[in-house]
């Protein structure tokens, strides 16, 4: 189930946001955590079975489109569908067109692949 990011999942988040590759320093850590709780653009979201197991981030931009800027799944839960169900719960809600960023791009063509 997708549920939105309250700061109260804040080391969850961060924990999980930590598996990008460019994600890897506490501080580019803090500084994408605070345009997720700061910026209206930064929209985050938790995935959650039993626990929280992924994450996944979007950017809209001023056209009404937006980019998936982050995907994540704990190692644990990874080769089960989780971030592919993550990726389908957020197209469906929102309005515009949904894209990668170079970062998520290959995450997102794989997705499609596997349809």
């Amino acid at each position: 189930m997708l549920i939105k990011y309250k700061s109260t999942y804040k080391k969850i988040a961060m924990g999980l946001l930590s598996y990008m590759p460019k994600q890897k320093q506490i501080k580019a850590l803090q500084e994408t955590i605070e345009k997720y709780e700061h910026d209206d653009r930064w929209q985050l979201f938790l995935w959650k079975e039993e626990d929280i197991v992924g994450v996944i981030g979007i950017y809209e931009d001023g056209d009404g489109d937006f980019e998936l800027c982050h995907v994540c799944v704990n190692p644990s839960f990874r080769d089960e569908g989780i971030g592919k169900q993550m990726l389908q719960a957020v197209q469906e809600r929102i309005t515009g067109t949904l894209k990668p960023n170079k970062d998520t791009k290959d995450f997102y063509s794989a997705c499609l692949l596997d349809v």
